[in-house]
Order: C-alpha cells, then sequence, then structure tokens
C-alpha cells in the first residue's frame, strides 16, 4: 500500500490518486495528514505538498487539487521525454511535473466546463482541447504519467512487487438503426421508394425491394457476423441499441416491432447490451428514464450502459442524469472526428463533477477510435497504419482499447468497405 502525506485530503486529492495508483497501477492509496503516521509507515511512501518533509519521495503540488469550482489556470506544456508535461515542480521535486493536477484536469474535463466553440450539434470540438492544440491527444498521457511515478516508486523501494495489468480490447457496436430496409413500417417504406424514384436511385430501388422480399440480407443487418466474432472471444461486446421515439435525428425501428425485440433479446444472449441514448433524451431525463426502463423490460436486466447519441455530452448535465438514474457505465467520452484520448487516459474512470467537487458512481469508459474518425484516410492501408499506432500507444500502457463501431460499418456498403478487417485487427490485438 502507498502512503501519502498531504498537508490537506481534499475530493480532488483522493479522486486523482486512486485513478493513478489503485486504477492504473493496481497499488492500494491511502492519506494521512499526520507527519507522525507517515513516519511509521514503512512501505510505500510519498509526499505530495508543497515542500518536502525530509528526503522521502516528494512530488511537489500544484494548487489545483487544493481549490473547488473553475479558475483561471494557466498551462504551460513541455516536452518530456518521449511525452508531454504541464504543472511544472520545482528541482527538489522527484518529478519534473506535477502529474496528478494535470491528471485531473484532464480527466475532469475541466476544459469542458469553461467557455469554448461548439460544432453544429454542440459538441465540444477536438480542435479546441489542450491536447489536440499540444499535439498530445494521440497518447494516453496520464498512463504515460502514472508508469512514470512506478519508476520512481520502484527506485525508491526496489523490494516492493508491483502488480502487472494487461491491455484489454472492450469492443462497443453502436447500432443506431438495425436494418435499412426492413421493419420499417408501410408508411416509410413507400416514402423510401418515393425517395428512391425522385432521386433516380434505380440500383438502390432494385435492392430495397430484393431485400423486403427476402431475396438479399438486409444490409445493416451484420448481427449474425457480430455473434459470430464474439463466440470466438472469452470479452464481451458492448451492444449498444437506439430505442428512442422516431424523430429528426434518430430514425430506428420501432420497439413495437416484435422482430426488433426479437433482435435485441437474441444479441443480449451473446453480449452485454446497453442503450444508444436518443438525441432528445441528452437533456431530458424523463425521456432518458423511458428509453431506459424500456430496454430493462426487453432484457428483463438492469440496464449496464449507454452511449449518447451523436458522441454528444453537455457537461455536467450529460452524466448527472445518468447518476440519477444510477446507469454506472458511460461510452460516450470520445471524438467523432479524431482517433486519440480525449481524456488523457486509455483506463475507465470515474466521473468527477466539478460544480459539487464529488466524484460519482458513473465510469465512463473513453473510446479511442470511432468507426466514422477512420474515413478521413483513403486507402485500407492509412485506415490500418492509423489504427495500429493508437492500438500500440494503448498496449504500451497495458490499458484498455476501446474501438466504437457501427453495426452497418459491417456491410458490403461501399463507403465501408474493409471495416470487418480492421475489426478483426482489433480483435486479434488482444492474442
Amino acid at each position: 500500500m502507498l502512503l501519502v502525506y498531504t498537508h490537506k485530503i481534499t475530493p480532488r486529492v483522493t479522486y486523482t490518486f486512486k485513478h493513478i495508483c489503485k486504477r492504473i497501477l493496481g497499488i492500494e492509496v491511502r492519506f494521512t495528514s499526520k507527519v507522525e503516521d507517515f513516519i511509521a509507515h514503512d512501505s510505500l511512501k510519498m509526499s505530495y505538498a508543497k515542500q518536502p518533509l525530509s528526503n522521502e519521495l516528494f512530488v511537489q503540488s500544484n494548487t489545483l487539487l487544493f481549490e473547488n469550482g473553475l479558475s483561471d489556470v494557466t498551462l504551460n506544456v513541455q516536452q518530456w521525454e518521449h511525452t508531454k508535461g504541464f504543472f511544472a515542480t520545482g528541482e527538489r521535486s522527484d518529478l519534473p511535473f506535477d502529474i496528478f493536477a494535470a491528471s485531473f484536469y484532464l480527466l475532469s474535463r475541466y476544459e469542458e466546463y469553461l467557455p469554448h466553440v461548439k460544432d453544429e450539434y454542440g459538441r465540444f470540438l477536438a480542435s479546441e482541447s489542450l491536447a489536440y492544440k499540444q499535439k498530445f491527444l494521440n497518447q494516453p498521457v496520464v498512463d504515460i504519467w502514472a508508469y512514470k511515478l512506478k519508476d520512481v516508486l520502484a527506485k525508491r523501494f526496489p523490494d516492493y512487487k508491483f502488480p502487472v495489468r494487461n491491455y484489454k480490447v472492450q469492443p462497443v457496436i453502436d447500432v443506431p438503426m438495425a436494418y435499412y430496409f426492413k421493419h420499417k413500417g408501410l408508411l416509410r417504406i413507400i416514402g423510401g421508394t418515393l425517395n428512391d424514384l425522385r432521386r433516380f436511385k434505380l440500383k438502390q430501388l432494385y435492392f430495397r425491394y430484393l431485400v423486403l422480399f427476402g431475396f438479399k440480407r438486409d444490409p445493416y443487418d451484420t448481427f449474425r457476423w457480430v455473434i459470430r466474432k464474439q463466440n470466438n472471444y472469452n470479452f464481451k461486446f458492448m451492444v449498444l441499441f437506439l430505442i428512442g421515439d422516431y424523430s429528426t435525428y434518430d430514425k430506428n425501428i420501432n420497439t413495437n416491432k416484435k422482430e426488433f425485440v426479437s433482435l435485441i433479446k437474441s444479441v443480449a444472449d451473446y453480449c452485454d447490451v446497453g442503450i444508444k441514448a436518443s438525441y432528445l433524451a441528452l437533456d431530458d431525463v424523463a425521456i432518458l428514464k423511458k428509453e431506459k426502463l424500456k430496454m430493462e423490460t426487453i432484457t428483463h436486466t438492469d440496464l449496464k450502459a449507454v452511449r449518447h447519441s451523436f458522441s454528444k455530452l453537455n457537461l455536467p448535465i450529460s452524466y448527472r442524469n445518468l447518476v440519477e438514474l444510477e446507469i454506472n457505465q458511460d461510452y460516450s467520452m470520445g471524438y467523432i472526428d479524431t482517433l486519440g484520448f480525449r481524456a488523457g487516459t486509455c483506463t475507465p474512470f470515474q466521473f468527477y463533477d466539478l460544480d459539487y467537487e464529488v466524484q460519482t458512481p458513473l465510469q465512463i469508459n473513453p473510446y479511442q477510435c470511432l468507426d466514422y474518425a477512420l474515413l478521413k484516410y483513403n486507402s485500407e492501408l492509412d485506415k490500418t497504419e492509423h489504427l495500429q499506432k493508437i492500438i500500440r500507444e494503448v498496449k504500451a500502457v497495458n490499458g484498455t482499447f476501446i474501438p466504437v463501431f457501427h453495426n452497418y460499418a459491417f456491410s458490403d456498403l461501399d463507403r465501408w468497405k474493409g471495416y470487418r478487417s480492421l475489426f478483426n485487427l482489433i480483435l486479434e490485438s488482444s492474442e
């Protein structure tokens, strides 16, 4: 166990140290403000304060973890060997940067509470982030910093045996529309037919009716392939279905259709399932609650996880709504058009509410790759190279790689050619 001496034990201090020490390094951590307890401890120990007590392992603290609310934070990002760091420390510190304050800044999404430019859907843009501007978005810096702390601890305490964590893959299948042509209802079939005719999409019209009459499989119906893949691996895929009402933004199948309910149940026999919260549920907890109850009625189990439609997050409201409904897993933390580490980590972490200064039970599972982000790379070779790069970054710190692929990315549609191979590459990286 690591004992940390600090002049003031705050919620921010305990939250950040527990993520770095327990979640990443696998070390139990305890805190004290009593010098005599610190001196008496005969195992791993360090101090986190403005000045060291003596010649112990010492990291000089920034003020961030001892503040409340938001303040004007001065950030000076500097090169640190093969990575970056900020919140520089003094000469007596065993680390050149306060990795705890820097980690808290990234994990709490401090910058997303500050004024920033949003896109047309109200989303925080990758280009607005410190990591993007300072060119460390492609690294899980929090995990890298944690391993630097481990190196310093190992030098001070050479007899201590550190736990070893293993690289993991947690695939997420996002299902905004289970079928492209089937089970849409008469009005939507007529509307789709007229739309094809108006736009002279005769090939699509032909294909539409081959599917409707049962001669062809619906292009979005890739669930048998997904289940076959699931059966080859011990870890569970997370499949998130959109079951919200039809709207301008969301156009899935009606949950009154027994075929759709049957699909969800059959997938749930093999994979973990959750919901893709509809666009209208993002800011309306009553709609979100309705969707939660609908899924629980279908699966006869408590809802495991949520991902927000359009990957939209409005912090802290979006996450507070999940906490209020006792939904404990989220898969919305990432960027839709850019590979990388939005929160600076590839280790699932708890949501810290900066307004209330409290750690919540909600676990955020940050994804590093959305299938859409790979579309910007023209060739399959380019896609593969960029995917392998991000996998290598996660493997280097034995983290959790979380890709988000839509069910239609496994179809034969031209836009998604080669995506089955990319998904296979991800799965094989765990072997």
